[in-house]
């Protein structure tokens, strides 16, 4: 079981007030909030590697490189994809999405399929395939959700 209390001990943000309360933040799709991990992480990258990736024949870009696809694939590995060429970086959700709806949704979503959605999605989640279903005149539904939020 997860202990939320020691999660949000990882976020230094989260000891922020707004107008005296607890900050809770839940805009994710936009922006999550980083770990102090990710922030020393980040620190660590410009103050030791800052420098084009796949762009430069230098150390640093060398470098940089090499740590950026060092990454993928210890995500690939995380998630069972054999090939790294399908991990693709995207900056949040919102641009995410947008790439498979505007890429992969103008192929394959033709006039009279349905984009099956629930009432809750984030505008992220949502925006795109409104977008979507009008331009490939596809219809959208919505299911429906019991008063625990389950889909019914």
């Amino acid at each position: 079981m997860f202990d939320s209390k020691e999660i949000a001990r990882d976020f230094p943000i989260l000891s922020r007030q707004i107008d005296g309360k607890k900050l809770v933040y839940l805009d994710n799709a936009a922006t999550s909030q980083k770990p102090r991990s990710v922030i020393d992480s980040i620190v660590h990258y410009y103050e030791h590697y800052n420098a084009n990736v796949h762009r430069g024949i230098h150390t640093m870009s060398e470098e940089a490189t090499a740590a950026y696809e060092g990454v993928r694939e210890k995500v690939a590995a995380f998630i069972g994809v054999d090939d790294t060429c399908e991990i693709i970086y995207t900056r949040n959700t919102t641009e995410a999405i947008n790439l498979v709806a505007f890429t992969w949704g103008r192929q394959n979503v033709l006039p009279g399929d349905e984009i099956v959605l629930t009432p809750m999605e984030h505008h992220s989640n949502l925006v795109p395939w409104q977008q979507l279903a009008t331009e490939r005149e596809a219809k959208l539904v919505f299911l429906e959700l019991s008063d625990e939020g389950e889909v019914t």
